[in-house]
């Protein structure tokens, strides 16, 4: 499984459960696809709270971020 947590206005993406099931060679783009989310709208992605990209490779029981632009004042 993955534990996926998606912020802020990302969040509509969530999984239900906040997993879902791992296949061998995933990486972070085909999570994205999996759940609907547009690379337009991640600017930053961290694995296991690194920061990672597009292609990381995961493995079972990775715990992924995923972030938007976040603006402030």
């Amino acid at each position: 499984m993955l534990e996926i947590k998606c912020f802020a206005t990302l969040r509509k993406y969530s999984p239900p459960s906040g997993k879902i099931n791992y296949k061998q060679g995933m990486k972070v783009k085909d999570v994205m696809e999996m759940l609907k989310i547009p690379k337009s709208e991640v600017k930053i992605i961290f694995v296991n709270g690194a920061h990672a990209d597009l292609d990381t490779e995961l493995k079972d029981g990775d715990r992924i971020g995923l972030f938007p632009a976040i603006g402030g004042g």
